[in-house]
């Protein structure tokens, strides 16, 4: 007759291990997601900022309504300044800025053999329109 005497250690130690895991996957990812938002929200600012870029000269002398690119990348790195956020572009064509951001984070748990650090990337768009 065979023994089962450790059978339900063994299950036992096997189940902890799975839920260890499923909460690490939990807070990283709650952590990331949070970190996401915040960037999400820098890059829609930014964006905003970069938008009041509004080629003055154009404007004035034609009329029309068009973003200069160098003074919406000035706007949008005054705004983001700090905290880690690379900004890996600003982009504009006559009256619409795009930008994009990254941002390196370290996780809260990182089981060995699992990098400790993730890149989280937010992109944005404005567009400037002149009212009726």
């Amino acid at each position: 007759m065979r023994r089962e005497d450790g059978q339900v250690t063994v299950m036992t130690i096997g189940f902890l291990l799975f839920v260890g895991l499923l909460a690490v996957v939990v807070i990283n990812s709650s952590a990331a997601f949070l970190e996401r938002q915040r960037l999400d929200n820098m890059a829609d600012g930014a964006a905003l900022s970069a938008a009041d870029g509004l080629s003055r000269a154009t404007f004035y002398r034609r009329g029309e309504v068009t973003l200069d690119g160098a003074q919406a990348r000035r706007l949008v790195g005054r705004y983001v300044g700090g905290d880690g956020v690379r900004i890996v572009r600003v982009t504009t064509d006559d009256e619409q800025v795009s930008v994009r951001l990254e941002r390196s984070i370290d996780l809260a748990l990182a089981p060995p053999g699992w990098d400790s650090q993730t890149t989280i990337v937010s992109e944005a768009t404005a567009q400037l329109r002149l009212g009726d």
